[in-house]
């Protein structure tokens, strides 16, 4: 690469020789280069920077290969070549970052000569194994015996020195250091420390067969529902894997960078055990609409866990805006394009087009001798004929099928091209889980007859239009391939960022070849000055097809010097220094911002099991039913009566209903469950489990104040059509929520000020804004003085304090209780304060919730589960495995395909 303006002119035989060489300068790379003297701890004191990033990716770069007592065998791990090429360059010394790698091993093979040729491998299940000869099967001695049976394996055994040796391997790679995560089941193993690894894809299974297929805008058909609940629950706990192995290395200070679908859980979960922990995510394939996103039954599930993050990434405009409609739509947190608000904090939304490494890419395709030859080999052998390259994964988002059809539209419709051009087109396996079975039968099948109908009509014993090639290449064919090539055809129906369009780009250093590209690929808005075509348009692919051939050098030559300056300056380097430049930024700009972590499910469940003593304290509207208009109409959901009753017939369990109904309303409505107790009006009456005399803890006091209160309320319910007022025993309170919201939020304010200077000033009275609401009451009274004396109380019954405390509440007469919690003698470790509802208010509670569903759930899977298949994923982490008996009585061994 040329280092100055005269490196780049010597030895230059035209002035676009010299631009060339120059454009190999990467400014991104000088740039980064420059940045090794900035120390980024400098330059963001306020952020206490470490120094380290942390790369997490769900495979590291290597496939593994088992070798007992002696070092692994590794090799190269196909595709993402380009994000590889972004942890080699954090690990290298062009960056002031000290960078480390933590992934999963992948699927762990043994080598094929550890066993004799005619005996299976050790981890192959007998049941697969066919005779390599028919007529040497065991052949039974009479009708009724069974033919011999070799025992099965139960899986491939690692072993603590092997996991050790791995671990050292890694760490010492001289390109990136690498930790791995070990992915099996807790009781896979032995006292030696050795791990057993079973059904190894099991851990890819729910990425790749629900949210790849989604994502990518493919839908399955309906199924009952039990395999998707096994996989999701390997997928949560898989994501909590990772944030095991995170912790582990993690530093005060550290920046933690995601990658990718497998792990859409993991900032949240990383965020449950540091709020403070500096999160970017990237998600390096498209994001669908809220239309298809909604098919997702765990859709509030994977959006709640990538919102962990300070910052997400995406390749396109198009994904960050379906992303933030998401959030809206399904969640109903405010977003606008820039990113979301998102409980107290804000998460930013950012598009960052990957790069590859540019210069890398042109000196493997440009030095090589080897290829060199393989290109004029190419050449040679169809000589006098244009040539269409095409390389795509076989699967079904990759538009092989399209291109041929396009292809075969081109042929009839410019006779005048035929034994004039000819299509090498190379499909390689797909790495996808869901896409094999598809792409070995339907997809293959449907390409093989599309070759043989094309080759059938327009080829002869000397010419074949079409030549196909379904094998993975060599690094060195690959690049001699899209360096042959005339024209690149790309037919993506749906696709992230296409790496070859880019890699093609530089190897027409010389030639120049257009590229023709799908508007469906991710890469289609960086490459503004490629081809842009619709795959499901034959003919106009077809015509795209005849521009390209018949293109003018000079036009070439203007298209190919754009896209080759793009290709080569926003490279995979600048894309590394972007996402984390914009990071810093964004922590910068709200760093005193700090967001309340969803609720981890799997810490609640493990203390709850802990303890001897449970105090458990529920409000009731927003918290344990929705927020309705008619609040006479927030009636509890058998559902919820049901979760009551299991929870309160626990007797280590004490239930209180701490809400601003009145009486009547609670004991009609929950008073049948006798182990519940209640504390209405915010503090002004109680009622203790067991018992059916209330407590009025405010008779002593002048409630004259209630005259005045009421003559206010009425002037404003008259100015406010829909409003009434609501009258209890301690308190009134004003509803404006039937009114014009714009209408009723001014009266509203006009009604406080109003209270606030008149009975405000003369009574030792409280004035507060609600839901939709204004509430006046004694200023003893609140729902922090119950929980103080619940806390007390059970204390004091027991000798001890309660070892688990749960409180859930949805608005700010909530923030009372939380308050109180906080600052109880209780170990913070057992107590679980979670705010309710989709506000980003700030919120005293260290935990969040999205809504009354997800309070019922989360109490439900301290019973037992209910059927909720959200309750699998926690359950499987607190028991190390996927439970015998999944919630809701389903035995896995009882799902379809036999065992998980």
């Amino acid at each position: 690469m040329a280092q100055s303006p005269s490196d780049a002119a010597s030895g230059a035989k035209s002035h676009h020789e010299i631009l060339r060489r120059m454009s190999l300068t990467s400014p991104g790379i000088q740039r980064k280069d420059s940045l090794v003297d900035v120390d980024p701890r400098a330059a963001n004191p306020s952020l206490g920077l470490s120094g380290g990033v942390i790369s997490a990716t769900f495979c590291i770069p290597h496939s593994l290969q088992l070798r007992n007592g002696a070092d692994w065998g590794t090799h190269t791990r196909r595709g993402t070549s380009a994000l590889f090429d972004s942890f080699k360059y954090l690990s290298s010394d062009k960056t002031p970052w000290n960078h480390t790698l933590v992934g999963w091993t992948g699927e762990i093979t043994v080598p094929d000569d550890l066993t004799p040729p005619d005996t299976p491998p050790a981890t192959t299940t007998a049941s697969k194994i066919q005779p390599l000869n028919k007529s040497s099967a065991p052949i039974p001695v009479d009708a009724f015996s069974k033919p011999i049976e070799t025992p099965q394996s139960e899986g491939l055994w690692i072993s603590k020195s092997d996991q050790s040796r791995l671990e050292w391997q890694l760490a010492h790679d001289k390109e990136c250091r690498t930790i791995p995560v070990w992915l099996s089941d807790d009781a896979e193993g032995d006292e030696n420390g050795a791990i057993c690894l079973k059904d190894q894809s099991r851990w890819r299974r729910f990425a790749e067969h629900e949210l790849y297929t989604l994502f990518h805008y493919k839908q399955h058909e309906p199924t009952n529902g039990v395999a998707e609940r096994a996989s999701w629950a390997d997928y949560y706990r898989m994501n909590q894997k990772f944030a095991n192995r995170i912790l582990e290395v993690y530093k005060p200070g550290d920046i933690v960078m995601i990658h990718d679908y497998h792990l859409l859980l993991l900032p949240s979960m990383l965020r449950q055990r540091i709020p403070h922990m500096y999160i970017a995510f990237f998600l390096h394939i498209p994001f669908p609409s809220s239309e298809f996103l909604r098919c997702l039954p765990r859709r509030k599930d994977v959006l709640e866990g990538v919102l962990g993050a300070n910052l997400i990434g995406f390749q396109a405009h198009g994904y960050s805006r379906h992303f933030v409609s998401c959030c809206t739509r399904i969640l109903g947190f405010s977003s606008d394009i820039t990113g979301v608000d998102a409980y107290g904090a804000r998460v930013t939304v950012g598009v960052f087009p990957i790069g590859i490494d540019a210069a890398g890419v042109e000196k493997l395709a440009f030095d090589n001798p080897i290829i060199n030859d393989q290109v004029k080999a190419l050449r040679k052998l169809y000589a006098g004929k244009k040539i269409i390259v095409g390389r795509d994964r076989l699967d079904s988002v990759r538009g092989v099928a399209q291109k041929l059809m396009a292809f075969e539209r081109f042929l009839e419709k410019y006779p005048e091209m035929r034994e004039k051009v000819v299509l090498l087109q190379v499909t390689s396996p797909t790495s996808i889980e869901e896409e094999k079975e598809d792409s070995n039968n339907k997809i293959a099948n449907k390409v093989a007859e599309l070759v043989a109908k094309i080759n059938g009509l327009y080829g002869s014993l000397g010419y074949s239009p079409v030549q196909h090639y379904p094998q993975y290449l060599s690094q060195d064919e690959y690049f001699a391939l899209l360096r042959a090539g005339d024209t690149g055809l790309i037919t993506s129906v749906r696709d992230g960022m296409n790496t070859t369009s880019l890699e093609y780009v530089v190897c027409q250093r010389d030639d120049h070849g257009p590229l023709i590209l799908s508007e469906f690929s991710g890469t289609a808005g960086s490459l503004k000055d490629a081809i842009h075509i619709n795959p499901w348009d034959l003919t106009g692919v077809a015509d795209a097809i005849n521009y390209a051939l018949t293109m003018s050098e000079d036009k070439k030559s203007a298209m190919h010097q754009s896209l080759y300056h793009h290709v080569t300056t926003r490279t995979v380097q600048t894309w590394s220094g972007a996402f984390l430049k914009r990071l810093l930024s964004v922590l910068n700009s709200h760093n005193s911002t700090i967001a309340t972590p969803l609720l981890d499910k799997a810490a609640l469940l493990t203390q709850y099991r802990a303890a001897k003593k449970r105090l458990f304290m529920f409000d009731y509207d927003g918290t344990l039913t929705p927020i309705v208009k008619d609040p006479n109409a927030a009636l509890p959901s058998e559902r919820l009566i049901r979760t009551l009753k299991a929870l309160a017939s626990d007797h280590k369990n004490a239930i209180w209903i701490i809400s601003g109904r009145d009486q009547e309303f609670l004991q009609q409505h929950l008073g049948d469950i006798p182990e519940l107790g209640f504390s209405a009006e915010h503090g002004s009456f109680l009622r203790h489990p067991g018992s059916k005399e209330w407590e009025n803890l405010a008779e002593v006091f002048d409630m004259s104040w209630q005259k005045e209160v009421m003559a206010c309320f009425q002037k404003y319910t008259e100015l406010t059509p829909g409003s009434f007022i609501e009258r209890k025993r301690c308190a009134l309170t004003w509803h404006y929520r039937p009114s014009d919201p714009e209408l009723g939020a001014h009266m509203a304010r006009e009604c406080q000020k109003e209270l606030e200077n008149t009975v405000g000033k003369k009574w030792d009275v409280e004035v507060m804004t609600g839901k939709a609401n204004l509430e006046v009451r004694p200023s003893f009274i609140n729902k922090g003085e119950i929980v103080k004396r619940l806390v007390a109380a059970y204390g004091h019954e027991i000798g001890q304090p309660p070892e688990f405390a749960l409180c859930l509440g949805d608005d700010f007469t909530d923030e009372d209780m939380f308050r109180a919690l906080n600052a109880s003698s209780l170990d913070p470790a057992h107590v679980f304060t979670v705010t309710v509802g989709a506000s980003s208010k700030m919120t005293l509670a260290h935990w969040h919730l999205l809504e009354p569903a997800d309070v019922i759930s989360s109490v439900a899977l301290l019973n037992g589960g209910d059927g909720n298949v959200a309750d699998l994923g926690p359950l499987a982490i607190v028991e190390g495995r996927v439970p015998d008996q999944l919630p809701g009585g389903v035995i896995p061994d009882e799902m379809p395909g036999g065992k998980l």
